[in-house]
């Protein structure tokens, strides 16, 4: 297993901050930024281009690995920012007026939320931040800068996306190392990944956060809830593969991380599952990725690695 590298390597983004941004700086994990939408705060971690194709999947010889965890390598030529946490209810409560999750708390992620339910949600967030950054961008960056700023759209990430970040420049099962115990994870400590000593069963979420991050600043991308990706449910390509975007339909929406009801052999890196888009489950969340809309290589558009301005600190509320 490789050692974890202490932040993402790769250029920094075009645009930093964002227009959008409430609060922005540079840390050990890397460049951060977040928005703040009705009292409701989320984080995002930049994650550059792949510097060079990672494997995606998992090798033969891994404990408690599933057949269509076919390891293969995946070169992302864009980067993308990545949600720190999972969405709690606090802001989907702001964006939807409602809150459909069975574990109540504000900090907590929600659940029970269908992938068109995110769909809807997303919508609705992504033109209230796009009107904003809009008319901020217009007012004090110019013309330029507010095409560019309308590139950068709320989505869920894809497949290699999510695994390329839980992974966080490590080979192993977990980005913690070969094993994970319920002190780094919220998942049923009844069914550990090795051995036979089990651990604590939480029986619910926990607060997002409440757990220790992955070596990119990302937390809870093992356990707590599944989480809804932008892809349809395939079998891997049996070769390399670009900016992967899954094929054009399908019966499943893939989901991954694993949740506080599975045990940790669902929480590995690799694990993969897929549920039809309209289910429902307190078991599923999401996580929100920005940038430009993902598409395979190749299509419309040359995709560029991104670089861009020096990191600088601040805060504008």
């Amino acid at each position: 297993m490789t050692p974890p590298r202490p932040s993402p390597p790769g250029p920094p983004p075009d645009q930093f901050p964002a227009c959008w941004a409430s609060d922005w700086g540079e840390d050990p994990f890397g460049l951060w930024q977040a928005f703040t939408y009705k009292g409701a705060r989320q984080g995002f971690r930049w994650i550059p281009p792949t510097p060079e194709p990672f494997l995606m999947g998992s090798p033969e010889g891994e404990h408690g690995r599933y057949s269509n965890e076919q390891q293969h390598p995946v070169l992302l030529t864009r980067g993308f920012w990545l949600a720190e946490t999972a969405c709690t209810q606090a802001l989907w409560q702001a964006v939807m007026g409602g809150n459909p999750s069975d574990f109540k708390g504000e900090r907590r992620p929600v659940e029970t939320v269908s992938w068109d339910d995110v769909q809807g949600f997303i919508e609705r967030l992504d033109a209230e931040l796009a009107a904003f950054a809009g008319r901020r961008a217009a007012r004090r960056l110019g013309a330029a800068d507010t095409d560019q700023a309308s590139d950068q759209r709320l989505r869920l990430p894809t497949e290699a996306q999510w695994e390329y970040a839980c992974r966080a420049g490590t080979t192993g099962p977990f980005s913690f190392g070969d094993d994970l115990t319920p002190e780094q994870a919220n998942c049923d400590g009844n069914y550990p990944y090795r051995g036979d000593r089990k651990g604590l069963y939480r029986q619910e979420t926990l607060d997002v956060a409440s757990l220790p991050p992955n070596p990119w600043g990302l937390y809870e991308m093992h356990g707590n809830v599944w989480e809804w990706c932008s892809d349809w449910y395939s079998a891997y390509p049996s070769g390399p593969a670009t900016d992967p975007v899954g094929p054009d339909s399908g019966v499943g929406r893939v989901l991954r991380g694993g949740s506080w009801a599975n045990g940790a052999r669902l929480l590995r890196s690799a694990s993969r599952a897929h549920f039809v888009p309209g289910l429902r489950l307190h078991l599923a969340g999401f996580r929100l990725a920005l940038g430009p809309e993902p598409r395979p290589a190749g299509q419309a558009g040359q995709p560029g690695r991104e670089r861009g301005r020096t990191a600088r600190a601040g805060s504008e509320r």
